[in-house]
């Protein structure tokens, strides 16, 4: 059994995968406005608060999803399947462009890539019973690791961390430490978290790099990504990941936050009390996240303890804002456009980062010199948005808002024929 669905938590769950879409789909990773980049190691821009929010959303829906405090073999099955489905998900996304197979090139072969990546997304999204869910995902899981580590050339350094990846551990441990234990030992839990990833990065020595820091790949939680998950990180880093390991502890605190801002908003008491406990929440929280900024630094790549902090502050903040509008002030003629990004976040998650894999594998040949070849991305940017705008930055951005544009085309045509996909 479920609550009734908040709108303000559906609304500030749309938001932010607006915002995801548009930064992550720029007409050009050469152009873009500084508050849509990430901070470049320490610090935090708007963008590097997608990521929190996501996930402090997705403990905050957790008490609507199970009003009812009960862990028996049953929940805990339908626990770990859904954040194994979500796992699978963000993991099959990273083999997309490594997929080969009968020697097959250009068109064959983007066909045979979205025919697996479809029956992959419809087993993972797909409305079984538990038990065909059950085999499904876990059939998939041991089919991808096993890829992983067959010494197969074209899986040999597939990225086994992500974005999803981490929503799928966060929602697990999350979800059973709401079901077993009460608010105060969450909090405690919280705080032992944080107070001890803190201690683990600041003060126990780096094998092979020396001192403990917090510097870009010498660090404690980059050595043991490395030790474990060597070959198979971000590429852009090849000895540590973003969504690494280590760091993946405190991401945890951040869902046990956005829980606790849920079982603030399940109290029965007035709507004017709730907002107070939710704003005096939020201010505490960012202003202990900046406190601690001053020993532990700001940073989305390490998911420091002030990150953790001074995040769920801001997204405490914005939804107490929402809540007011929404839920209190009953203003919600403008809501239409992000509830219908709000109840559908795991197919745009998802299919949204497989288009653009599709589109850089078309290529034509080029308009301007017939004898080179374009892929179709680059294509459309370059001669379809870039002419209509003098500065690169308002053309980059151009394209990433036509791209959120196409996408509410997508999620109007389901909110409207009432389809939800939930994994």
């Amino acid at each position: 059994m479920t609550k009734e669905r908040l709108i303000s938590l559906d609304v500030f769950r749309g938001f932010t995968i607006l915002l995801m879409t548009i930064v992550n789909n720029p007409g050009s990773w050469a152009s873009i406005y500084p508050p849509l980049e990430h901070a470049e190691w320490h610090g935090c821009t708007p963008t590097d608060l997608v990521f929190p929010f996501f996930i402090f959303i997705m403990g905050t829906a957790i008490p609507f999803a199970m009003p009812t405090k009960h862990l028996d073999s049953g929940v805990f099955n339908k626990i770990l399947v859904r954040s194994l489905r979500i796992f699978c998900l963000g993991l099959s996304l990273n083999y997309f462009s490594r997929i080969q197979l009968f020697g097959l090139e250009g068109i064959p072969l983007l066909l045979l890539r979205l025919s697996i990546t479809f029956a992959v997304a419809y087993a993972l999204l797909g409305n079984f019973t538990l038990k065909i869910k059950t085999y499904l995902v876990f059939g998939i899981f041991a089919l991808l690791l096993f890829l992983a580590y067959s010494k197969i050339e074209a899986f040999e350094d597939v990225r086994i961390p992500g974005v999803l990846q981490r929503i799928g551990i966060v929602y697990f441990f999350t979800s059973l430490l709401y079901l077993k234990t009460n608010l105060k030992t969450q909090l405690l839990v919280t705080a032992s978290i944080l107070l001890g990833y803190w201690i683990l990065m600041a003060f126990v020595p780096v094998p092979g790099f020396g001192a403990a820091n917090f510097d870009k790949g010498t660090n404690l939680a980059a050595w043991l990504d490395d030790l474990l998950l060597n070959g198979h990180l971000w590429s852009f880093s090849k000895t540590w990941d973003p969504e690494g390991i280590l760091s993946t502890l405190p991401a945890i605190g951040t869902g046990i936050l956005g829980m606790y801002i849920g079982q603030i908003l399940n109290l029965q008491i007035t709507k004017t009390e709730i907002l107070k406990k939710l704003a005096i929440s939020g201010i505490v929280l960012l202003v202990i996240g900046m406190l601690w900024n001053i020993i532990f630094p700001i940073n989305k790549s390490l998911w420091s303890s002030s990150y953790v902090l001074y995040t769920a502050g801001i997204a405490t903040i914005c939804l107490t804002i929402l809540y007011y509008i929404i839920d209190v002030a009953n203003y919600k003629k403008w809501t239409k456009l992000f509830l219908i990004w709000g109840v559908n976040p795991m197919i745009v998650f998802y299919f949204s980062g497989i288009i653009p894999r599709v589109l850089s594998s078309i290529k034509v040949h080029s308009p301007d010199i017939a004898t080179e070849e374009i892929n179709l991305q680059a294509l459309i940017y370059k001669f379809g948005i870039t002419p209509c705008f003098e500065n690169p930055l308002n053309a980059s951005l151009a394209y990433a808002i036509s791209y959120a544009i196409f996408w509410s085309l997508i999620l109007w045509v389901f909110y409207k024929k009432k389809l939800i996909f939930k994994v």
